[in-house]
């Protein structure tokens, strides 16, 4: 995306009044709260009208061509639409931890990130700001901001306030948490996820196409989805990778991961309580094999 352009043209700005005006009753994600953040009021997410966040520092933590050589630019923001019961951030998705700061000091933010020499800046769990982000952009751009931004999400998104980010975001880092929406809604508190994340990352994907990296092996744009591999089948492998391969193509790059362990209420739920085995996350790994999804990273 040529920043200074849209810039010029203004059609950022009206981006941005177009995305605070859906404040007033807020619709960003599925849940539809319709609570007045203009007046500060809070609906499932937990989030006001300034945008918060519990941290802003280099991570070189992430897929390889996010992270690369010098790291990417990870700006952890607080609350979440989603009410994970294996959360392993919780105390900044639930619990409200992180500090509240001005849209200013948001762009003030990435400009000193940019400083230190990150290859982006990268969103963490940013759907409920995503009106407080565009500004945050629309004041960086006229200081010198230029890179590309990785909005690294649930995957719990609606269509039309994606289309807000068409040609703002340059690479999509969704999850794609469940196949079962009864799953969804016990672990997650997300009804109708199944079919409103892959209607989500079919339009991550028509906007930013599949990833596309630079001389250096550094992501450029494009998408990675993030399938975390639960205990007992949860997570519903097979029907999602089966319905990427059909649906978004087998080029479509995938991290398939190992990390679950319970934490948050997880320790008292008899089905998540323990971490997957080794031989979960191989007949995961398989199936990507088993559908063709040549492209991503597994872990040991």
């Amino acid at each position: 995306m040529n920043y200074l352009a849209l810039y010029q043209l203004g059609e950022l700005l009206q981006r941005v009044r177009e995305a605070y005006r859906r404040l007033a009753a807020c619709d960003l994600c599925p849940h539809d709260c319709g609570v007045n953040r203009i007046k500060d009021q809070r609906g499932v997410c937990g989030a006001g009208l300034k945008p918060k966040i519990a941290s802003a520092n280099v991570h070189h933590g992430e897929e390889p061509p996010i992270s690369g050589s010098k790291g990417s630019g990870t700006i952890f923001l607080t609350g979440c639409s989603l009410k994970c019961v294996f959360c392993q951030n919780y105390p900044i998705s639930q619990f409200g931890n992180g500090e509240e700061l001005t849209t200013s000091a948001l762009a003030a933010r990435m400009l000193k990130l940019q400083r230190q020499g990150v290859h982006n800046i990268n969103f963490v769990t940013p759907t409920h700001y995503l009106p407080q982000i565009l500004a945050a952009l629309w004041l960086a751009i006229p200081q010198g901001f230029r890179l590309p931004l990785v909005w690294n999400s649930s995957g719990y998104e609606k269509v039309d306030a994606l289309r807000l980010l068409d040609g703002v975001v340059s690479i999509y880092l969704p999850d794609m948490k469940y196949s079962d929406d009864a799953v969804a809604q016990r672990l997650s508190a997300a009804s109708v996820y199944r079919d409103l994340n892959r209607l989500a990352v079919a339009e991550m994907l028509r906007q930013a196409g599949h990833l596309a990296l630079d001389d250096e092996g550094i992501a450029v744009s494009g998408m990675i989805i993030r399938h975390l591999v639960l205990p007992g089948g949860l997570s519903g492998t097979s029907a999602t990778l089966e319905w990427i391969a059909g649906h978004l193509g087998t080029e479509t790059h995938i991290s398939l991961m190992k990390q679950y362990f319970p934490a948050h209420r997880a320790p008292d739920m008899e089905d998540i309580n323990r971490k997957i085995t080794d031989e979960e996350y191989d007949d995961a790994a398989e199936l990507l094999e088993t559908f063709g999804l040549e492209n991503g990273w597994v872990q040991d």
